[in-house]
């Protein structure tokens, strides 16, 4: 899960898209007809969560199959480069898995071409309330349902109390105009960056949501552009002058995410935007960093918008399993086993219920760093939402304005002409 390209560094959150090659890989057989145990056979795929949840899942199923003994649940593990281009070939070929773990924005792609099981007539209302209903909301298309939530993460400030002090920046910024004045002052006081948020087009989805948080619509109800607007253009001013005033790294312009990871694990940057669980890879991979490492809300704008990603289970429309599939899909997102992986995974629960439990609500006694930062990530569900619309071509929206945006920093466009061409290059796309 990446949000935040971090969640692809402990294989569990990637959030942004990938592609490969399959068929070959994980069968070419119809979903459902691998029947070898004469039981109806459910092929259920997920993203990069072997080997490290490997027994969490064996338990998970056994218990399933247990409780429903004429069904048979076979796990297929794919990993994240590999998991878009799979799935897009075997909806292609009507040969998909039953059930699917899949983001929001990919899925979406899928729902315009009507390759989603319609949940909203398969599951009771009933059902569906109890899922957190702004999370439910973000797999919706055209008011109908195509995924049911699993797990989320939203997104915290990490950051160096040490950095922060060298600075003389007596609290982490919460605002990305107080973000603009820390930096100026960390920089002067200590040569280093307060942050760093790439502008590379295939990369993180960090600055995209900052225009959303700053007030910006991206797309209006026709899917035309909707930044060429004074907010628009104050967003893109804002990153403008961060990077020409030398408050970020040159290297936005080439570096990914995975380059904000090392500078803040290496001390360079005072403020990581990441995911509360990816304060134990820091524990791991630089302790004297961790040990100084503390976590505040996520940085937003004037909106005072939130963000999650979340992870889905969708249901192919081909499937020749559909009851045995939403059961099973059912199964492994109610209370009970969304606690137990969220608690397993460091990630946070999409139902109400489990995400209402003591372990997310309440600091314990002699809590670590990690338990802080869960508590705080999770005080952030019941407003945060997904910024980027679900809607096709998103990546291409990212793509153009990411681009006029770097030619922007580097003096090549004034802004206004930045986002004028980024507005007519979206809306001119065949």
């Amino acid at each position: 899960m990446r949000q935040i390209r971090t969640w692809k560094t402990f294989g569990l959150f990637a959030l942004l898209g990938c592609v490969l090659s399959w068929l070959v890989s994980c069968g070419g057989a119809p979903s459902g007809s691998n029947q070898t145990s004469g039981k109806p056979e459910v092929e259920f795929w997920t993203m990069q969560l072997k080997p490290q949840y490997t027994d969490y899942f064996n338990q998970l199923i056994a218990s399933f199959e247990t409780q429903n003994p004429g069904v048979k649940i076979r796990w297929v593990d794919v990993p994240w480069a590999e998991m878009e281009r799979k799935i897009l070939t075997a909806v292609a070929a009507k040969s998909a898995p039953d059930v699917v773990n899949l983001n929001p924005n990919f899925a979406t792609q899928l729902a315009e071409r009507n390759a989603w099981l319609d949940l909203d007539a398969k599951i009771p209302a009933e059902v569906r309330q109890q899922y957190l209903p702004n999370i439910w909301q973000s797999s919706t298309l055209n008011g109908k349902s195509f995924g049911i939530p699993w797990y989320l993460t939203t997104r915290v400030a990490i950051y160096n109390t040490e950095l922060l002090k060298q600075a003389g920046v007596s609290k982490p910024p919460a605002t990305y105009a107080e973000l603009a004045q820390a930096a100026k002052q960390i920089k002067d006081k200590t040569g280093k960056y307060a942050f760093f948020a790439t502008v590379v087009p295939e990369d993180s989805g960090e600055i995209l949501e900052s225009f959303v948080q700053m007030g910006v619509q991206l797309v209006d109800g026709q899917g035309k552009a909707a930044f060429n607007t004074p907010q628009g253009k104050a967003a893109f001013q804002y990153w403008v002058d961060m990077y020409k005033s030398g408050l970020m790294p040159k290297e936005v312009l080439t570096e990914g995410h995975r380059h904000a990871i090392d500078l803040y694990q290496q001390g360079q940057t005072a403020i990581l935007a990441s995911g509360a669980e990816f304060l134990k890879t820091i524990e791991k991979n630089a302790p004297s960093i961790a040990q100084v490492s503390a976590s505040a809300p996520q940085i937003t704008g004037d909106t005072g918008k939130k963000n999650v990603a979340v992870m889905d289970l969708v249901i192919p429309k081909d499937t020749d399993q559909p009851g045995a599939a939403l059961k099973f899909a059912l199964f492994v997102t109610n209370n009970e086993n969304q606690f137990a992986f969220a608690k397993a995974a460091n990630v946070l629960p999409s139902t109400i219920q489990a995400s209402q439990d003591s372990y997310f609500t309440a600091t314990p006694a002699n809590a670590s760093s990690v338990d802080k930062a869960r508590i705080i990530s999770a005080s952030q569900l019941k407003s945060a939402e997904v910024l980027i619309p679900a809607m096709k071509n998103v990546k291409e929206l990212q793509k153009g304005i990411y681009l006029n945006l770097q030619a922007a920093m580097l003096g090549k466009k004034t802004v206004d002409q930045a986002v004028n061409d980024a507005a007519q290059e979206w809306n001119g796309r065949s």
